[in-house]
């Protein structure tokens, strides 16, 4: 059985993720969205949330599964059993800083593959930074993110303005 981690913030999940996901869906049999809590970004969501959010959003996926994780994602793929750490290139500054983590990667577990997908054209300028900015100024996010999604952060939006 070949298992594959797709590791992310996903503050928010977007389409562009879901696209990676649907995608790795096909070619692994159990694909594990791993939910990273980065210590240098202030989430809109905290674990919880975005671990509800992603598993709704991927239940008609029978092999995703949704876990949130703390510390190097090489020793997530241990834990997890994981052969295959999948990312996703929207641009030439992604492969650059991908590649470099591939390899550092490699070289703490030889026995895990990196394997980068190229981000669908129509996804290929979007992030979860600029889908939550967007929110954050009243802009018309949901051809970006999943209805579920875009009711999360209006609802997280207006109980931060009170």
């Amino acid at each position: 059985m070949r298992t594959a981690i797709y590791p992310g913030s996903f503050d928010p999940i977007t389409y562009g993720h879901l696209d990676i996901i649907h995608r790795a869906a096909d070619v692994f049999d159990k694909v594990i969205v791993g939910i990273l809590k980065n210590q240098a970004k202030s989430p809109l969501f905290d674990f919880d949330e975005r671990v509800e959010m992603i598993q709704e959003v991927t239940k008609e996926y029978p092999n995703v599964e949704v876990v949130s994780f703390q510390g190097l994602l090489i020793d997530f793929t241990r834990e997890q059993k994981a052969d295959v750490i999948v990312r996703g290139i929207r641009a030439v500054s992604d492969f650059e800083y991908e590649l470099m983590m591939a390899q550092t990667n490699k070289q703490l577990n030889p026995d895990v593959e990196t394997m980068f997908l190229a981000t669908s054209a129509k996804y290929s300028f979007l992030s979860s930074s600029t889908v939550r900015e967007l929110a954050v100024f009243g802009g018309d996010i949901s051809p970006f993110v999943p209805d579920y999604v875009r009711e999360k952060i209006c609802e997280k939006l207006e109980k931060r303005r009170g």
